[in-house]
């Protein structure tokens, strides 16, 4: 599915599904930034409160947590997303209203 760490291909090399479909844009980066951040956060503050460590301890344990973490579920949360965009048939929205205010005002 992947071509490097999260650039989808063009098409499956094995079954050649077009995966032209997929445009999951920003969103695993939101969702894994979200999940990781609050869960790395509250074991920061866990962690604060119950131990006191001194400040190098959190740049040592934190923040390399919070990298790895968000690189660890980057990958499978877009492969996801992608998935979800096959199964349920997503597409571009199509409003057949656009362009028009109020009700239709006949030609004159």
């Amino acid at each position: 599915m992947f071509k490097g760490f999260i650039t989808v291909r063009p098409a499956c090399p094995e079954c050649g599904l077009d995966y032209s479909f997929a445009d999951p844009a920003d969103g695993p980066a939101f969702f894994v930034m979200s999940g990781v951040g609050i869960a790395v956060t509250l074991m920061f503050l866990w962690m604060e409160i119950a131990l006191r460590p001194p400040m190098w301890v959190h740049f040592i344990f934190t923040l390399p947590l919070f990298v790895v973490g968000c690189l660890a579920a980057l990958r499978p949360v877009k492969a996801w997303l992608v998935s979800e965009q096959f199964v349920r048939k997503a597409s571009e929205a199509e409003f057949s209203f656009l362009g028009r205010s109020g009700p239709k005002q006949p030609d004159a």
